[in-house]
C-alpha cells in the first residue's frame, strides 16, 4: 500500500470542531442550528467519502499530527459521518417537540448540536490516530462528549444514567491504558519510539514474552469491552440508550460501542494468531454476552431498554469474529459491525417516530394498533427486526453466516451453537416487540390517544427510509461492500 501524505484524516477531526463554533451565530435564527449542523456534517461525509476513494485504491493517508487513515479507518468514517448525518435530519424535527414539550430550550439544544459535532470529532479521532495512547485519549474524549448527551434532560434518573456511564467506562478504559502501558515497555527495546505506534506493534507480537502479552492483551480486553458493553462490563449500557434522547441512543448503538470493538481490531486482534489462548477466551466471553442480553432483551416491557440489551448481545458477534484473529473472522466481525450500525440506527429511530407520535409512550405494553396510522414506522421498525434476527435476504443473515463459517473454521463449534440460539432469541423478541406495538390490540386502549395518532412528519422519516434501504441493498448485493471491507479487513492483517 502506497502511503500519501494528504490533510484529510486531520480535516476531518478539524472540520466538525469549527462547525461546533459556527453554530454559535447560526443558532439566533430560526432552524439555523439544525441547518448549519447538518451541513457542517455533509460536507465532513464527502470528506469521508474521498478519503474512502483513496483506500479503494491501496492508498493510506498520513498526515503529519501522527494521523494514519487505512481501510479500516476509512470503512469507520464512513460510518460515522454517515450515521451522525441521517441521526442530526430526524433530531432536527423530534428535539424541536422536546422543546415544545419543555424538555429542552434554546440554549440546550445549540448545546446539543455542539456536542454532537465534538462527539463526532472524538470519534474520527480515535478512528485515524495511530498512536497507542492517543487512541485511549481519542476514545476517553467520546465518552465526555457523549456522556453530557446522555445526561441531556438533567433529570435524576439521565444524570444517573451520565454518571454511571462516565464513571464505569473511564475505569474500564484504565485497565485498556496499562495494558497499552504494558506492551509499550516491551516492544520499546525494540522499536525505540516507534513502540508507541498501532502499526509496528503487531510486528513484533511474536517477540513480546508470552507472560507479558497475556497481561496487556487481558486489560486491554477488559477496557475495550468496557467500551463496547460487553457483559460483564455492560452495566452502564441499558441505562444510558434508554435515559439519553432517543437520536443520542441511536447514536450511542450505532456507533459509540463499535468504538470498542474497533480498539480490539487494533490491538487485541493482532496478537490473536500468536498467543492460542486469546481465540477461544475471547469467543467464550462473547458468547455469554450474547446470549444474557438477548435473555435480558426478552423480559423488557421499555422499546429503548429492549433494544440496549439487544446491542449487548449483538457487539458479541462482532467481538467474536474479531477475536478470531483470522481473515474470515475479522472481515466477518467488520461485516457485522457495518450491518448491526445500519439496523441499530434504523430500529431506534423508529422507535424515536412511535414516542414522537404517541406523546413519548415507549412501553410495549401500553402500545398497540399503531401500524394502520403508521405505515411507513412500522414497516422499517418490522425490518430493522428481521434484519437484526438474521431473516434472508437482509443484510445481518450474510455477516452471521459469515461469522458461523469462521468459527467453525476454528473448531469453535460451541461457539456456533450459542450464536445460532441467540439469532433464534433475536428474532423472536423483536418481531414479538413489532406485533404487540404495531399490530396487536392496545391492552389498555386508553393508555393514549390513538385516534390522534398519525405517522411522522417527512423528516423524521426520512432517515429511516434511507437506513431501511441500505439494509435491502446491502442483503440484495453484498457485493458493493466486498472492497471497503477487504481493505479494512487488509489493513488489520497487513500490520502483522
Amino acid at each position: 500500500m502506497a502511503q500519501i501524505d494528504s490533510i484529510l484524516p486531520l480535516l476531518l477531526i478539524l472540520w466538525p470542531l469549527l462547525g461546533a463554533l459556527l453554530l454559535l451565530p447560526a443558532g439566533r435564527l430560526r432552524w439555523g442550528r439544525e441547518a448549519a449542523a447538518i451541513l457542517v456534517m455533509i460536507v465532513e461525509l464527502a470528506l469521508s467519502i474521498r478519503m474512502a476513494a483513496a483506500s479503494l485504491t491501496g492508498q493510506v493517508l498520513i498526515s503529519g499530527a501522527g494521523l494514519r487513515a487505512d481501510g479500516l479507518s476509512a470503512l469507520m468514517g464512513l460510518l460515522i459521518n454517515g450515521v451522525v448525518l441521517l441521526v442530526l435530519i430526524q433530531a432536527a424535527r423530534y428535539m424541536r417537540k422536546e422543546e415544545e414539550h419543555g424538555l429542552a430550550n434554546r440554549k440546550s439544544l445549540l448545546l446539543f448540536y455542539i456536542l454532537i459535532l465534538i462527539f463526532t470529532a472524538a470519534m474520527n479521532w480515535t478512528v485515524t490516530t495511530n498512536n497507542l495512547i492517543l487512541l485511549y485519549v481519542a476514545m476517553e474524549a467520546s465518552t465526555l462528549a457523549s456522556a453530557l448527551l446522555v445526561a441531556f434532560y438533567r433529570k435524576r434518573a439521565s444524570l444517573e444514567a451520565g454518571y454511571k456511564y462516565v464513571l464505569l467506562v473511564i475505569v474500564g478504559m484504565t485497565f485498556s491504558l496499562l495494558g497499552m502501558v504494558l506492551l509499550y515497555a516491551a516492544a520499546q527495546p525494540l522499536l525505540g519510539a516507534q513502540a508507541l505506534l498501532l502499526t509496528h506493534v503487531g510486528q513484533v507480537a511474536r517477540l513480546v514474552p508470552k507472560p507479558i502479552a497475556l497481561a496487556g492483551v487481558g486489560l486491554m480486553t477488559v477496557g475495550f469491552a468496557t467500551k463496547a458493553g460487553v457483559v460483564p462490563f455492560h452495566a452502564w449500557l441499558p441505562d444510558a440508550h434508554s435515559e439519553a434522547p432517543t437520536p443520542v441512543s441511536a447514536l450511542l448503538s450505532g456507533l459509540i460501542i463499535k468504538l470498542g470493538a474497533y480498539g480490539l481490531a487494533r490491538t487485541v486482534a493482532l496478537f490473536a494468531p500468536v498467543l492460542s489462548g486469546i481465540a477461544p477466551f475471547i469467543a467464550l466471553l462473547a458468547s455469554v454476552s450474547m446470549f444474557i442480553g438477548i435473555i435480558m432483551a426478552l423480559v423488557q416491557d421499555d422499546l429503548k431498554r429492549m433494544l440496549a440489551f439487544s446491542s449487548v448481545s449483538q457487539i458479541s458477534y462482532i467481538i467474536i469474529g474479531l477475536g478470531l484473529g483470522t481473515h474470515l473472522g475479522i472481515y466477518s466481525g467488520l461485516f457485522h459491525m457495518v450491518n448491526h450500525t445500519l439496523i441499530k440506527a434504523l430500529l431506534f429511530l423508529s422507535v424515536g417516530a412511535v414516542m414522537y407520535a404517541t406523546g413519548g409512550e415507549r412501553r410495549i405494553s401500553r402500545l398497540g394498533g399503531l401500524a394502520a396510522r403508521m405505515p411507513v414506522t412500522s414497516f422499517c421498525f418490522i425490518l430493522g427486526a428481521l434484519a437484526l434476527g438474521g431473516l434472508p435476504p437482509l443484510n445481518a443473515f450474510l455477516s452471521k453466516f459469515s461469522l458461523f463459517l469462521a468459527l467453525g473454521e476454528a473448531h469453535l463449534w460451541w461457539a456456533v451453537a450459542a450464536a445460532i440460539l441467540t439469532g433464534l432469541l433475536t428474532l423472536a423478541c423483536l418481531v414479538r416487540a413489532g406485533y404487540k406495538v404495531f399490530w396487536a390490540p392496545p391492552a389498555d386502549p386508553e393508555a393514549y390517544e390513538a385516534a390522534r395518532v398519525r405517522e411522522v412528519p417527512f423528516m423524521l422519516y426520512f432517515s429511516m427510509a434511507i437506513l431501511a434501504g441500505l439494509c435491502l441493498l446491502t442483503g440484495l448485493c453484498p457485493n458493493i461492500l466486498y472492497p471497503l471491507l477487504e481493505g479494512a479487513t487488509r489493513a488489520v492483517m497487513t500490520v502483522w
